[in-house]
């Protein structure tokens, strides 16, 4: 470069109208670098596609304005530069496309509902929990023989895991759930014959019928208490808590003992990237009361949007998938990109609307537990909620993705730290395509 040397502001360019910002997942320049013209100084990820920032001109950096994986608007520089490219002085921040019709018309929203009137009834407390994770740790260094080129760190940088665990053949979902459930229940002070009714949520059942809920009652020895599934995927164990609530409101339980169970090892297509690297196996449980002391349920959201049915899908029930699937796609499929947008706005949303909800002020929240869905995800949330990121936990680096048993998984962690009277926030999204919070009071 010459002697006439000038400092400017580079910005992301925008892919499309649509979006308002994008993830850095990696600089590949530092402070003090020199580059080319054309040359790749950053890997870029917005909600639409993943693509190269490549340098408009000659030059040296002078500051990297964000660390990797920040969540950046794209009308806010993310680098200073200095060049004697005289072409750049009189260069502007490239101009967002024109509108494409179709992509926001058929984009879902999370629709919350303002007010509703509550019963003026006793409290609904949480009592005890307990979860069951699968002994076998499986590391992504055993699962990248199915992608040559693809190393453990880009897969860390994309999904935030690095191990999972994984079930041993001849276990199933209601034998981890009757290991979860059974812990709930001692930690709850409760008898399993204290269980006036049981709700498991899981995506693979046991069997198509009878319910996952009958063969737990089964295992646990209770009989005479409704016992049911429900499928709301990943948003599964709030929509039960949820729903065993409204059985003790309507006078039907006192005590409902709700699990999540999850065994998606076995429905992954191991040539598909977008789910091969995600998913673990596990359960988790917790009882609901309307007649002991506990962890107070203050606020939920319950929310589904069927114009999110294609993110998430699978086409064959249960845990496993037959040896004759040819005529169907057996495998659990993500749409990765449609998914990331809809679950960081998702998830800000409703952490927001649950601090106002509660009438509490952002700072009062000790911790905010999100379903373990993808490291980038929770950041990328946690950055427009108003809550630290630092007060997000996540364990996902170390489970993976659970589906509905995550939270519970989550919560089990953290729980002998968390002092009483503190408030903590839970938030998921699942296929549906659903979304779910509560706030409780420790």
């Amino acid at each position: 470069m010459s002697e006439n040397v000038f400092s400017i502001d580079l910005y992301i360019p925008a892919q499309a109208a649509a979006e308002t910002e994008a993830i850095i997942t990696k600089w590949l320049v530092a402070e003090g670098d020199t580059f080319e013209k054309g040359q790749v100084i950053a890997e870029i990820e917005s909600a639409k596609s993943t693509f190269d920032f490549e340098a408009p001109c000659k030059g040296k950096v002078e500051k990297l304005l964000y660390p990797d994986t920040a969540s950046v608007s794209f009308d806010k520089p993310v680098v200073v530069i200095t060049t004697s490219d005289e072409a750049m002085r009189t260069w502007e921040r490239p101009a967002t496309p024109a509108p494409v019709q179709e992509d926001t018309a058929e984009l879902p929203k999370m629709t919350i509902v303002a007010e509703k009137l509550e019963p003026s009834v006793r409290t609904i407390s949480l009592l005890g929990f307990g979860i069951c994770l699968p002994d076998r740790v499986v590391k992504t260094g055993e699962l990248l023989s199915e992608f040559p080129g693809t190393t453990e760190e880009y897969m860390f940088r994309v999904t935030g895991i690095n191990e999972r665990r994984w079930t041993a053949d001849g276990v199933l979902p209601s034998d981890m759930a009757y290991e979860a459930s059974v812990k709930a229940i001692e930690n709850s002070g409760l008898k399993p014959s204290d269980i006036d009714a049981i709700i498991v949520s899981t995506t693979t059942p046991d069997v198509v019928m009878p319910s996952t809920a009958c063969i737990l009652q089964g295992k646990l020895g209770i009989r005479g208490a409704p016992a049911f599934d429900l499928n709301a995927a990943c948003s599964g164990w709030l929509y039960a808590i949820s729903v065993a609530r409204g059985l003790i409101l309507s006078g039907i339980a006192k005590n409902v003992l709700v699990a999540g169970t999850e065994i998606q090892s076995r429905v992954l297509d191991k040539s598909d990237k977008d789910t091969y690297f995600l998913f673990g196996d596990g359960a988790g449980a917790t009882v609901l009361s309307g007649v002991e002391e506990g962890h107070i349920i203050k606020e939920e959201i319950l929310s589904a949007d069927p114009l999110g049915l294609h993110m998430a899908k699978r086409e064959f029930p249960g845990y496993e998938v037959p040896t004759n699937a040819s005529s169907f796609d057996p495998w659990l499929r993500l749409d990765g990109k449609a998914l990331f947008r809809f679950a960081t706005e998702s998830f800000s949303a409703m952490v927001r609307e649950l601090i106002i909800k509660s009438n509490w002020a952002p700072e009062d929240v000790r911790w905010v537990v999100p379903h373990q869905a993808n490291g980038r995800i929770i950041k990328a949330a946690a950055q427009k909620s108003g809550v630290p990121f630092e007060r997000f936990y996540l364990n996902l680096d170390r489970v993976g993705n659970t589906s509905s048993a995550s939270i519970p998984i989550a919560l089990s962690e953290i729980e002998k730290g968390i002092q009483k009277k503190d408030k903590i926030i839970f938030c998921t999204v699942g296929a549906g395509i659903t979304a779910a919070g509560m706030s409780i009071e420790w």
